[in-house]
């Protein structure tokens, strides 16, 4: 047994909580995939390693969506995080625990924190001004208010900076502020807020940002914002506000930043106490664990100062390392809605397979803060060549001569067992680069190993000697070499393809593909009947997922160019003759299921009753409704509309709604109306 099997480490792995309050997309998936990778990678090698996360669900972004669908928040976080689990998924990536922020474990830990800083002197109270909807009776961040730049002139710009010129300024000297959730115009006025007292940790973040426990890019970073000073940070929020109270302060929050990072504790514990492990040997102050967060590179401020100095004033041990990635770029530029590359997990998974993705992401990730660009032609190039043409291309020349020549079982003997030492041997050097996070000189070194494979087998030609008569021995030689070094490949390939890996598990009849297997040489083993692991990215599926996230953009769209306001807002449409109205057929309609669309944001599936004849049709109310509240309802629909054919099905005629500022309103007969009637 290795000396890694022997002593474990003990390993807490976190990644960035998504915000409860959209879909996951492929730059958010580059940070679950990269730490995904890196825990299986870590399990492998024998070690205790737990991969914790949660939706971060708290703040006025998720209590004002709600309120625009008509549901609780509460409601809205559970949908969410059903999608975005189910996201996870798809893709591989294995959580031990996911959580919610908005748990009474978050709540605890959450006033725990507080209430220590606070009684160390290390919280502030102060009163300070802000913008105030008198209409919706909040005050309001900077995000949700809109008006005129004051340096350009540019209409329309959010209440911190503009996005034409770039200038930075206050809420209050846009021009003519609005808010942007009711379209009042703020009003100035002053709250009491608490404040975390940052610049009391200056000393112990200047040292431990430069004790590794961070990128050489971000430590130089940080050091910028030690020059020119540490602020104070702004905890707490005023009412009403979707999160938890702060202790012996009625009407204040904490703000949403502040129990975000704390949901790592929250979603451990959680696991803790399901598992019966011990949590404070992961979080006391003198822990022997190592505890891990992978984020992005825009939020670090928040794990690289908030967080450890909250952790060190509050008592319990800081991170071992804040890892930090770069974003996702799509062919060169920034994901783009109308370029059809701001692609959806779900929009993505429809057509491609997600072990693609996490192969092309580890091909090219480093332990840098780049910036990583999905070049689709390098993306199916890459993948083509190496999965499907080096990999998998080992095991499929193998494999059927093994069934024929030697009833399914390898040779009881190995005839290259210095090219076999040589593939075990180089675990070692990948392993390490696994360790660093340099997952793309790990494939590299993985796939110049399938190379020498194929030129092993090329150069045999067991193909030339299976027609030579006595050769039989000979061939089934070279094929059980080539299906160890297949072998060795997926052991290290397995914490990229998971997937892809327990397929050929299964073909190779073996118990497990952990770090060591791979000292074990396979003599006379069985094996199954070779399917197909992997087959080759085509263009046309990648098309297809293009004009797919082109389509998601053109439902938005509708949405958002949907008249709002009272009718006379909006300009009645040309005059149409009486003849024209009455080919229109209007029914009154029970809705007998609704459902929501796998891969559409905006789209609610409805099954419409109209008494006796059931319709499927998609309607763009989703904003407004939870398919719960829809099913048993009638509604008015247009029978006699030709059916659209669309992405997720065919919608067989459209039911008749309205919509303002407020919302989207679905149109409703009196009571006495019964399914399949005319509307005259």
């Amino acid at each position: 047994m290795s000396n890694t099997a022997r002593h474990p480490r003990q390993i807490l792995v976190t990644s960035a909580l998504p915000y409860a309050n959209g879909s996951i997309h492929l730059g958010h998936l580059l940070e679950y995939i990269q730490t995904d990778i890196w825990v299986r990678f870590q399990k492998s090698r024998g070690h205790q390693c737990y991969y914790v996360c949660a939706d971060d669900a708290h703040g006025t972004a998720i209590m004002l969506r709600a309120e625009q669908e008509g549901i609780s928040s509460e409601a809205l976080i559970e949908r969410v995080s059903r999608e975005h689990q189910a996201d996870f998924a798809t893709f591989g990536v294995a959580f031990d625990n996911y959580h919610s922020t908005h748990s009474e474990e978050n709540r605890y830990f959450s006033e725990l924190i507080y209430t220590r800083l606070r009684d160390k002197g290390h919280i502030a109270t102060r009163d300070i001004e802000q913008m105030y909807d008198p209409v919706k009776g909040l005050f309001l961040a900077d995000r949700f208010i809109k008006g005129t730049c004051p340096k350009c002139r540019t209409a329309d710009q959010y209440g911190d900076n503009c996005e034409a010129c770039g200038a930075t300024y206050t809420p209050a000297e846009l021009i003519d502020p609005v808010s942007a959730i009711s379209g009042a115009t703020p009003e100035v006025r002053s709250s009491t807020h608490f404040f975390f007292k940052l610049p009391d940790f200056a000393d112990f973040l200047k040292q431990w940002t430069r004790g590794g426990h961070v990128q050489s890019q971000i430590s130089n970073k940080l050091q910028e914002w030690f020059e020119s000073g540490l602020n104070e940070w702004d905890i707490s929020r005023d009412a009403p506000y979707f999160g938890f109270e702060i202790p012996d302060a009625p009407g204040k929050y904490f703000y949403v930043w502040l129990d975000a990072p704390i949901g790592y504790l929250a979603s451990f514990k959680n696991l803790c106490e399901r598992e019966g492990i011990d949590f404070d040997a992961y979080w006391r102050a003198d822990s022997d664990a190592e505890v891990y967060h992978f984020i992005g590179k825009d939020i670090v401020y928040f794990h690289a100062l908030f967080w450890p100095a909250m952790l060190e004033g509050a008592e319990f041990r800081t991170p071992t390392a804040v890892n930090c990635h770069g974003f996702v770029t799509v062919n060169g530029a920034k994901m783009s809605k109308s370029r059809g590359t701001f692609i959806k997990a779900a929009t993505y998974a429809n057509y491609l397979n997600p072990e693609y993705l996490r192969y092309y992401f580890a091909a090219k990730l480093t332990s840098r803060v780049d910036d990583l660009d999905l070049n689709l032609d390098d993306f199916s190039a890459r993948v083509n060549s190496d999965l499907v043409g080096k990999v998998v291309n080992i095991a499929s020349r193998c494999a059927g001569f093994v069934k024929k020549l030697g009833g399914g079982k390898l040779s009881a003997h190995c005839t290259e067992p210095e090219l076999v030492a040589h593939f075990i041997a180089a675990g070692d050097e990948i392993a390490e680069q696994y360790e660093a996070r340099e997952f793309g000189r790990a494939m590299r070194l993985v796939m110049e190993l399938a190379d020498q494979a194929n030129t092993y087998i090329a150069e045999q030609e067991p193909w030339v000697l299976a027609k030579q008569e006595g050769q039989e021995q000979q061939v089934l030689d070279i094929c059980s070499v080539g299906i160890n070094l297949f072998r060795q490949l997926m052991v290290y390939l397995a914490p990229v393809v998971p997937a892809m890996a327990e397929g050929a598990r299964e073909f190779m009849k073996l118990q497990s593909l952990d770090w060591e297997s791979r000292h074990d040489i396979l003599l006379g083993h069985e094996i199954a009947k070779f399917k197909p692991l992997m087959t080759r990215i085509e263009s046309d599926r990648i098309d297809a997922m293009i004009e797919a996230s082109k389509e998601d953009l053109v439902e938005e769209q509708k949405l958002k160019d949907a008249p709002k306001g009272p009718l006379a807002d909006a300009p009645i449409a040309d005059e149409i003759a009486f003849d024209d109205f009455i080919k229109v057929d209007l029914r009154i309609a029970r809705i007998a299921k609704a459902d929501y669309v796998e891969g559409a944001d905006k789209l609610l599936k409805l099954t419409l009753d109209l008494g006796g004849e059931t319709r499927t049709v998609f309607s763009g109310i989703r904003a407004a409704y939870a398919p719960e509240a829809l099913e048993g309802r009638l509604t008015v629909m247009v029978a006699n509309l030709a059916p659209r054919k669309m992405r997720f099905g065919v919608s067989e005629g459209m039911v008749l709604a309205s919509a303002n500022d407020e919302g989207i309103y679905l149109l409703s007969p009196d009571a006495g109306a019964e399914p399949g009637q005319r509307v005259t």
